[in-house]
């Protein structure tokens, strides 16, 4: 089990056993070798590998071929989601409204685990989401509240329901339940495998939920900082104790996701081994989806400096750092997968050109995971929006227009991106180390 140094507050992990993914200070090994991330965002593998009329086990086979076939080794996939009153979250879910497990997701994510570990690839797999595309901590709060605020909901405008949602760390019942499903989970035996959860080096890191913030407002934020703090120690505590050869992560967004206070990121990673960075340029403003060329300079120098400022962060911190999410559209923001990616690419080899220049260098960011796989996937809809009981799941999540930031197996441009980059995977290694 991890041991926190007095008076410094960081993890100091024990070598991990065979198999399994470990952190060295900035960098992670297996097997004492260098590991180095290339990912990708697949959120739905646990509903593909489902033996249900929802699920689809030989696409998921299919989509795993490719992406292993890019050299991806790495992916992030829920292994959560709540029903509830929501609007746009996803149905099924882990756990029914009442509460209940739902038996055939949870065999879906036994099915995805097993066949990501057929690979030798690697999965972080995500107990809960601050968003309401999963149900996430808002359904929870629902749960033991009876209220809740939509997403989007004109009566209730941002950030009313980000400030909403982070109640949900000093409400105890919602924690309860959101325990139940960790327990569950995390102490499961693979109906597929027959190995334990704890005893799978398949799993990269229990990552606490996706993008979880303190708050929206200012006001939110120094007001939840304490239960926001607590949650997170408490948390990866209970992870370390139930998986110790497992890592644990936060899914934070960074500085973004705490209105740019760099102490909140530095205080929420201090427990947790390594440190994450999502980037948005579109969503944050900083390109203009009709004038993509035109705002291409500030996506540029925003998106450089984030990185460069998260990247001192983790060595702050003394950890490895993951851009695990990044996104951009497609030219002229279209969903179609026959439209352009001449600016997506440019986005990602931005990305990667950082990741590389850090390999290269010995530097903290270790690996990136692009936002995502749509794969074979195709909009069931003419509005390219998605509706419950659609079973054609791809990387954009049910909120959003269906093909605004995933990669499809037509997109030539982007696979030749991805390929290229992972077949970097070894800069900077002495030539007897393999990554």
């Amino acid at each position: 089990m991890a041991v926190t140094l007095a008076g410094c507050g960081r993890i100091v992990s024990p070598a991990p056993a065979t198999g399994f993914v470990g952190r060295n200070g900035t960098a992670f090994l297996r097997d004492a070798e260098p590991y180095r991330v290339m990912g990708a965002n697949m959120w739905y593998a646990a509903w593909l590998g489902a033996d249900s009329d929802y699920g689809d086990r030989a696409r998921l086979r299919r989509e795993l071929d490719r992406l292993q076939a890019l050299g991806i080794n790495n992916l992030r996939i829920m292994a959560s989601a709540e029903e509830g009153p929501l609007n746009h979250s996803i149905k099924p879910g882990f756990t029914r409204a009442d509460g209940s497990p739902n038996p055939a997701l949870f065999a879906g994510l036994d099915y995805a685990m097993a066949e990501i570990g057929k690979r030798g690839m690697t999965a972080v797999l995500v107990l809960s989401n601050f968003w309401e595309w999963s149900g996430g901590l808002q359904t929870l709060l629902w749960r033991a509240t009876g209220t809740y605020i939509d997403m989007g909901d004109p009566a209730h405008p941002w950030p009313a329901f980000a400030d909403a949602t982070a109640q949900f760390y000093a409400n105890e019942t919602a924690r309860e339940f959101y325990d139940t499903h960790l327990q569950r989970v995390v102490g499961r035996i693979n109906s597929i495998t027959g190995r334990r959860y704890v005893d799978d080096p398949a799993i990269f890191s229990w990552q606490l939920a996706n993008e979880p913030r303190a708050g929206g407002s200012d006001a939110a934020i120094a007001r939840n900082k304490a239960a926001y703090y607590d949650w997170i120690d408490t948390t990866a505590a209970r992870l370390r104790a139930l998986a110790p050869n497992h890592m644990v992560s936060l899914g934070q967004e960074g500085t973004q996701g705490c209105n740019g206070q760099e102490a909140v990121v530095l205080r929420a990673h201090r427990n947790v081994d390594y440190l994450t960075a999502h980037i948005w340029p579109l969503n944050w403003e900083w390109a203009d989806g009709d004038d993509l060329a035109g705002t291409w300079p500030t996506v540029q120098e925003k998106t450089t400096a984030y990185l460069e400022t998260h990247e001192g962060l983790a060595r702050d911190l003394g950890k490895p750092m993951i851009v695990e999410e990044f996104g951009f559209p497609r030219d002229g923001e279209s969903y179609d997968p026959a439209a352009k990616t001449e600016w997506r690419q440019r986005f990602y080899r931005l990305i990667y050109d950082a990741v590389e220049d850090s390999w290269r260098s010995g530097g903290a960011i270790a690996g990136s995971g692009f936002w995502a796989w749509n794969g074979e996937a195709r909009a069931a809809h003419g509005d390219y929006r998605f509706a419950d009981g659609d079973h054609a799941y791809m990387g954009d999540p049910p909120h959003e227009p269906q093909g605004w930031y995933g990669n499809f197996d037509s997109d030539a441009g982007m696979l030749a991106v991805i390929r290229e980059h992972t077949a970097r995977r070894d800069l900077g290694l002495p030539a007897t180390a393999t990554s």
